[in-house]
Formats: C-alpha cells, structure tokens, sequence
C-alpha cells in the first residue's frame, strides 16, 4: 500500500508535504468491509498538507471505483466516485476554535469556508481522511443506472368489502 501515514504539524515547518496516496489490493479490501462494500477495485488521492494559522490545511482530490449491490436487482454493480478534500485542523485549545455553538446563534454561509476541525494529536493521518471522504461519496441507495423497478399489484376487481360478501349467506 502507497500509505499516506501520518504527517505531522512539525514536517510542516519545511514546506507543504505532497502525498499520492494508492492503497493496494489488500487495504483496499480493508476499507471496502469497513464502508460496507461489496469491493473497492481502485481508489487514489493527491494530497497536499500546509501550515495554517497554529493548525494546518489539508486540500486534495481521489477517485476510484466502488462495487456495490443495486437496490432493485440485487447485483453487483461499479460506480466511479470522486470527490474534494478541503479542511483546516487545529489543536484542541487553539484560539482559532470557532466559538462554543450552544453559546448563542449559529450562522451558516456558503461562501464561507468550513470552521476548523479539532487535531488530535500532532498529527493528520492522511489514509483516515482518505476513507472517511469516501464514505462521504458513497452513494447509500445504489441503483444500476439500467435498473428498472417494475412491479404492478394484481388486479382485481374486489373491493375490500368483497371479503365481507363472501361470508354472508346466500339467500336461495
């Protein structure tokens, strides 16, 4: 496994840490029973790590394949997924913590960007974020683009009081 490992805030100090990150065979069989996956054939990531205020800055994109079991046919099918990653992590305790959300109104932007999260630690472990983004992209409803649902009830002309008039005698 190419393993991004850990990069700690103090590599930081030389410069942006570059990462390509290509999980073999066996740890991707790994990440694929942890997300629940039938199979994960392929999965990679370029990941850059830079220092940010007292924390640091992880950006990056992966794409790979995931194998999952359609909802409606119940076969194996793959999906390529592909998504960002774009965070800032500072230590617990740092001043660059946005401040406690039970204290008053929360406001929320879109343009924006995201709170830095708590590091735990002095480090990012790269092939965590890596799976946890994925997850992130997985579809939880998979569907086979060419499946179709086609069920119909049977028709029937009885009414649900048709039940009641079978039970009533005949009147001869």
């Amino acid at each position: 496994m190419t393993s991004g490992g850990v990069v700690r805030l103090g590599d930081l100090g030389a410069g942006p840490v570059r990462r390509r990150l290509a999980p073999d065979a066996a740890a991707r069989a790994e990440i694929a029973r942890r997300l629940t996956l039938k199979d994960l054939p392929a999965l990679s990531a370029e990941i850059e790590v830079r220092s940010w205020m007292d924390g640091c800055e992880v950006k990056g994109r992966f794409s790979g394949v995931v194998t999952q079991v359609c909802g409606v046919s119940l076969e194996p099918f793959d999906q390529p997924v592909a998504g960002e990653i774009d965070l800032r992590l500072v230590p617990d305790g740092s001043p660059n913590l946005p401040e406690d959300p039970g204290s008053g109104e929360v406001e929320v932007s879109l343009d924006t960007p995201d709170p830095p999260e708590i590091l735990v630690g002095d480090g990012v472990d790269l092939d965590a974020l890596l799976e946890e983004h994925l997850a992130l992209e997985v579809d939880p409803f998979p569907r086979r683009p060419d499946a179709v649902f086609d069920w119909s009830p049977e028709d029937r002309e009885e009414s649900p009081f048709a039940a009641l008039k079978a039970l009533k005698p005949r009147a001869d």
